[in-house]
Protein backbone atom coordinates (compact mmCIF):
# COMPACT_ATOMS: atom_id res chain seq x y z
CA UNK A 1 0.00 0.00 0.00
CA UNK A 2 1.11 3.57 -0.55
CA UNK A 3 -0.24 7.06 -0.13
CA UNK A 4 -1.76 9.05 -2.94
CA UNK A 5 -0.10 12.32 -1.94
CA UNK A 6 -2.02 14.31 -4.53
CA UNK A 7 -5.34 13.49 -2.86
CA UNK A 8 -4.35 14.70 0.61
CA UNK A 9 -5.90 18.04 1.54
CA UNK A 10 -6.14 17.81 5.34
CA UNK A 11 -4.48 15.98 8.24
CA UNK A 12 -6.07 14.33 11.29
CA UNK A 13 -3.81 13.42 14.22
CA UNK A 14 -4.34 11.06 17.11
CA UNK A 15 -2.71 12.28 20.36
CA UNK A 16 -1.41 9.46 22.56
CA UNK A 17 1.52 7.73 20.90
CA UNK A 18 1.26 10.03 17.88
CA UNK A 19 1.86 13.56 19.16
CA UNK A 20 2.33 12.81 22.85
CA UNK A 21 4.86 10.36 24.24
CA UNK A 22 3.33 10.05 27.70
CA UNK A 23 3.89 6.39 28.27
CA UNK A 24 7.51 5.24 28.16
CA UNK A 25 8.00 6.07 31.82
CA UNK A 26 4.81 4.18 32.72
CA UNK A 27 5.88 1.17 30.67
CA UNK A 28 9.28 1.06 32.37
CA UNK A 29 7.72 1.30 35.81
CA UNK A 30 5.10 -1.36 35.14
CA UNK A 31 7.55 -3.69 33.42
CA UNK A 32 9.71 -3.68 36.55
CA UNK A 33 6.71 -4.86 38.58
CA UNK A 34 5.94 -7.63 36.06
CA UNK A 35 9.39 -9.21 36.08
CA UNK A 36 8.65 -11.63 38.93
CA UNK A 37 5.71 -12.88 36.85
CA UNK A 38 7.66 -13.27 33.61
CA UNK A 39 6.84 -17.00 33.46
CA UNK A 40 3.22 -16.04 32.68
CA UNK A 41 4.09 -14.32 29.40
CA UNK A 42 5.04 -15.60 26.00
CA UNK A 43 8.84 -15.79 25.70
CA UNK A 44 8.96 -14.21 29.19
CA UNK A 45 8.56 -10.84 27.42
CA UNK A 46 7.48 -8.58 30.27
CA UNK A 47 8.29 -5.43 28.29
CA UNK A 48 5.75 -6.30 25.60
CA UNK A 49 3.17 -7.16 28.25
CA UNK A 50 3.78 -3.83 30.00
CA UNK A 51 3.41 -1.93 26.72
CA UNK A 52 0.08 -3.63 26.07
CA UNK A 53 -1.21 -2.89 29.54
CA UNK A 54 -0.37 0.81 29.30
CA UNK A 55 -1.84 0.97 25.78
CA UNK A 56 -5.07 -0.56 27.06
CA UNK A 57 -5.20 2.01 29.84
CA UNK A 58 -5.18 4.83 27.28
CA UNK A 59 -8.50 3.96 25.67
CA UNK A 60 -10.78 0.91 25.91
CA UNK A 61 -10.80 0.66 22.13
CA UNK A 62 -7.14 -0.32 22.13
CA UNK A 63 -7.82 -3.14 24.55
CA UNK A 64 -10.90 -4.45 22.81
CA UNK A 65 -9.33 -4.45 19.37
CA UNK A 66 -6.42 -6.41 20.72
CA UNK A 67 -8.82 -9.35 20.77
CA UNK A 68 -8.18 -11.52 17.71
CA UNK A 69 -10.39 -10.73 14.75
CA UNK A 70 -11.08 -14.44 14.30
CA UNK A 71 -13.83 -14.02 16.86
CA UNK A 72 -15.81 -12.33 14.10
CA UNK A 73 -17.28 -9.80 16.50
CA UNK A 74 -15.95 -6.54 15.05
CA UNK A 75 -19.26 -4.68 15.21
CA UNK A 76 -20.06 -5.88 18.70
CA UNK A 77 -16.56 -5.03 19.96
CA UNK A 78 -16.80 -1.57 18.42
CA UNK A 79 -20.03 -0.96 20.29
CA UNK A 80 -18.49 -2.02 23.62
CA UNK A 81 -15.38 0.07 22.96
CA UNK A 82 -17.44 3.12 22.13
CA UNK A 83 -19.59 2.75 25.25
CA UNK A 84 -16.54 2.40 27.50
CA UNK A 85 -14.82 5.41 25.96
CA UNK A 86 -17.92 7.54 26.35
CA UNK A 87 -18.42 6.46 29.95
CA UNK A 88 -14.80 6.47 31.06
CA UNK A 89 -12.65 8.93 29.11
CA UNK A 90 -8.90 8.57 29.70
CA UNK A 91 -7.62 10.25 32.85
CA UNK A 92 -5.22 13.18 32.96
CA UNK A 93 -1.50 12.56 32.82
CA UNK A 94 1.74 14.45 32.55
CA UNK A 95 2.54 14.81 28.86
CA UNK A 96 5.76 14.50 26.89
CA UNK A 97 5.94 15.79 23.31
CA UNK A 98 7.32 13.29 20.82
CA UNK A 99 10.63 14.47 19.41
CA UNK A 100 10.31 16.39 16.15
CA UNK A 101 6.52 16.82 16.35
CA UNK A 102 6.58 20.60 16.91
CA UNK A 103 8.91 21.07 13.95
CA UNK A 104 6.72 18.85 11.79
CA UNK A 105 3.54 20.72 12.72
CA UNK A 106 5.23 24.05 12.11
CA UNK A 107 6.41 22.95 8.67
CA UNK A 108 2.98 21.65 7.63
CA UNK A 109 0.96 24.49 9.19
CA UNK A 110 -0.63 26.66 6.51
CA UNK A 111 -0.11 24.01 3.85
CA UNK A 112 -2.82 21.69 5.19
CA UNK A 113 -5.72 22.29 7.57
CA UNK A 114 -5.08 20.06 10.58
CA UNK A 115 -7.27 18.42 13.22
CA UNK A 116 -6.78 16.54 16.46
CA UNK A 117 -8.87 13.35 16.49
CA UNK A 118 -8.51 11.59 19.84
CA UNK A 119 -10.39 9.30 22.23
CA UNK A 120 -8.91 11.25 25.13
CA UNK A 121 -11.28 13.54 27.01
CA UNK A 122 -11.41 17.26 26.26
CA UNK A 123 -9.71 18.35 29.47
CA UNK A 124 -6.72 16.07 29.00
CA UNK A 125 -6.44 16.93 25.31
CA UNK A 126 -6.47 20.65 25.96
CA UNK A 127 -3.98 20.27 28.79
CA UNK A 128 -1.52 18.60 26.42
CA UNK A 129 -2.03 21.10 23.58
CA UNK A 130 -1.74 24.08 25.89
CA UNK A 131 1.30 22.70 27.70
CA UNK A 132 3.25 22.72 24.44
CA UNK A 133 1.45 25.67 22.79
CA UNK A 134 0.19 23.49 19.94
CA UNK A 135 -3.35 24.90 19.67
CA UNK A 136 -2.42 27.42 16.94
CA UNK A 137 -1.53 24.56 14.61
CA UNK A 138 -5.00 22.99 14.65
CA UNK A 139 -8.23 24.08 13.01
CA UNK A 140 -10.41 21.45 14.73
CA UNK A 141 -10.22 19.53 18.02
CA UNK A 142 -12.25 16.30 18.18
CA UNK A 143 -12.21 14.50 21.54
CA UNK A 144 -13.99 11.52 23.12
CA UNK A 145 -17.43 13.14 23.34
CA UNK A 146 -17.36 15.45 20.30
CA UNK A 147 -18.97 13.02 17.87
CA UNK A 148 -21.80 10.58 18.51
CA UNK A 149 -19.36 7.67 18.51
CA UNK A 150 -15.63 7.56 19.20
CA UNK A 151 -12.90 5.66 17.34
CA UNK A 152 -12.84 3.04 15.87
CA UNK A 153 -16.12 4.34 14.42
CA UNK A 154 -15.59 6.82 11.56
CA UNK A 155 -17.62 9.57 13.27
CA UNK A 156 -14.67 11.57 14.71
CA UNK A 157 -12.85 11.62 11.37
CA UNK A 158 -16.04 12.54 9.52
CA UNK A 159 -16.70 15.32 12.04
CA UNK A 160 -13.20 16.73 11.56
CA UNK A 161 -13.46 16.55 7.77
CA UNK A 162 -16.79 18.38 7.78
CA UNK A 163 -15.47 21.06 10.14
CA UNK A 164 -12.46 21.61 7.87
CA UNK A 165 -14.72 21.58 4.79
CA UNK A 166 -12.65 18.81 3.25
CA UNK A 167 -14.10 15.56 1.81
CA UNK A 168 -13.20 12.61 4.07
CA UNK A 169 -11.49 10.84 1.18
CA UNK A 170 -9.09 13.77 0.95
CA UNK A 171 -8.11 13.52 4.61
CA UNK A 172 -5.17 11.65 6.07
CA UNK A 173 -5.63 10.00 9.49
CA UNK A 174 -2.37 9.57 11.41
CA UNK A 175 -2.24 7.33 14.48
CA UNK A 176 -0.30 4.68 16.33
CA UNK A 177 -2.91 1.95 16.84
CA UNK A 178 -5.27 -0.16 14.78
CA UNK A 179 -8.14 1.82 16.31
CA UNK A 180 -6.90 4.90 14.42
CA UNK A 181 -6.44 2.99 11.19
CA UNK A 182 -9.92 1.45 11.48
CA UNK A 183 -11.52 4.85 12.06
CA UNK A 184 -9.71 6.44 9.13
CA UNK A 185 -10.49 3.60 6.75
CA UNK A 186 -14.15 3.51 7.80
CA UNK A 187 -14.39 7.23 7.02
CA UNK A 188 -12.87 6.71 3.57
CA UNK A 189 -9.65 8.53 4.48
CA UNK A 190 -6.10 7.46 3.78
CA UNK A 191 -4.13 6.37 6.82
CA UNK A 192 -0.62 6.48 8.22
CA UNK A 193 0.47 4.25 11.09
CA UNK A 194 3.34 5.44 13.27
CA UNK A 195 5.59 3.25 15.39
CA UNK A 196 6.43 5.84 18.05
CA UNK A 197 3.43 4.72 20.08
CA UNK A 198 1.96 1.30 20.75
CA UNK A 199 1.14 0.03 17.28
CA UNK A 200 3.25 -2.68 15.69
CA UNK A 201 4.07 -2.78 12.02
CA UNK A 202 2.39 -6.12 11.33
CA UNK A 203 -0.95 -5.25 12.92
CA UNK A 204 -1.04 -1.75 11.41
CA UNK A 205 -0.34 -3.20 7.97
CA UNK A 206 -3.00 -5.88 8.43
CA UNK A 207 -5.55 -3.18 9.23
CA UNK A 208 -4.76 -1.45 5.95
CA UNK A 209 -2.44 1.44 6.84
CA UNK A 210 -1.42 3.06 3.56
CA UNK A 211 1.98 3.94 4.97
CA UNK A 212 3.89 3.12 8.16
CA UNK A 213 6.45 5.54 9.57
CA UNK A 214 8.93 5.13 12.39
CA UNK A 215 7.79 8.41 13.92
CA UNK A 216 5.17 11.09 13.28
CA UNK A 217 7.94 13.62 12.64
CA UNK A 218 8.74 11.84 9.36
CA UNK A 219 5.53 13.23 7.85
CA UNK A 220 7.47 16.34 6.88
CA UNK A 221 9.60 14.32 4.47
CA UNK A 222 6.54 12.64 2.99
CA UNK A 223 4.22 15.63 2.55
CA UNK A 224 6.61 18.45 1.62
Amino acid sequence: MSLDIQKIQALCFDVDGTLSDTDDQYVAKFEKNLRPLSFLFRDRDTYRAARRFVMWSETPGNMIFGIPDVLGLDDELASISDWLTQKNPPSLKHFILIEGVREMLSALHGKYPMAVVTARNEEGTMQFLEQYDLLPFFDVIVTALTAEHSKPYPDPVLHAAKAMNIPPENCLMIGDTTVDIRAGKAAGAQTVGVLCGFGEKKELRQRGADLILKTTAELTEILL
